[in-house]
């Protein structure tokens, strides 16, 4: 069983514990680490030598840590990947400023019903107010990914969703401000999941003063009209193949 080299010093930082955990066709383990800042699970999985991963799970353990745990196959050969952590357009720093390492997990639902796609336009407290994502958000703390998914898309939507089906996760790593204008070096890990609304309404945004600024119903041959979040858009007619 292989594990990733581990940098001489572990940065402190807020956020949830991800234990990466790979299994080989067959069910043998093959790796098990635990996700560094500003990380992938897939390059990290790519670094030491596996390929086409799926992920069958996304599940909280008793001690709190989230664990992914991937199906892979052998590569050819070892992937590299080696890029310079990009920062913010326009990022300022004053003299002596250094980042603070935060990790965000958040689950996110690709929501669809009779009445199209369920989609949040970002307010003006996020870093990109006014485009269009995917409903959900952070985790609470001791919170498992599914619940944070059902409690998310209510407080953004006040839709009830059922057969849940987990995607993929993905992560960013980039430095910027914070909307409290701290420095913050950010690692943000999403967990995406498909999931059916039996019974949609009219959205409506629970959480006022939020990250959410409205809410809507949207049908697919009107989603290029949509100016989508960078995190999501590359993904999203992918995620809607049946």
């Amino acid at each position: 069983m292989t594990q990733p080299p581990t940098s001489a010093q572990e940065p402190q930082f807020a956020g949830d514990r991800v234990v990466v955990r790979a299994d080989a066709v067959g069910g043998r383990r093959v790796a098990e680490f635990v996700l560094e800042h500003g990380a992938d699970p897939v390059r990290e999985l790519a670094r030491l030598g596996w390929s086409r991963p799926h992920l069958r799970e996304a599940e909280r353990e008793a001690d709190g840590s989230l664990v992914f745990t991937y199906t892979v196959t052998a590569a050819s050969a070892v992937a590299s990947f080696e890029t310079p952590v990009p920062t913010d357009p326009g990022l300022v720093l004053e003299p002596g400023e250094e980042p603070r390492p935060y990790q965000r997990t958040a689950a996110y639902g690709v929501v669809t019903s009779d009445r199209g796609i369920l989609l949040t336009e970002l307010s003006a407290l996020t870093s990109a107010p006014g485009r269009w994502t995917l409903p959900g958000g952070g985790l609470d703390p001791g919170e498992t990914p599914v619940d944070a998914l059902h409690r998310e898309v209510w407080e953004e939507s006040g839709q009830v969703v059922e057969a849940v089906r987990l995607l993929e996760a993905h992560t960013s790593h980039w430095i910027g401000r914070a909307p409290s204008g701290r420095l913050e070096d950010f690692h943000a890990v999403r967990i995406v999941y498909a999931a059916w609304c039996p019974q949609p309404t009219d959205p409506v945004v629970h959480d006022v003063g939020g990250s959410t600024e409205a809410v809507r119903w949207v049908r697919r041959d009107e989603l290029d009209r949509y100016h989508l979040s960078r995190s999501f858009a590359p993904h999203m007619k992918r995620w809607l193949v049946p």
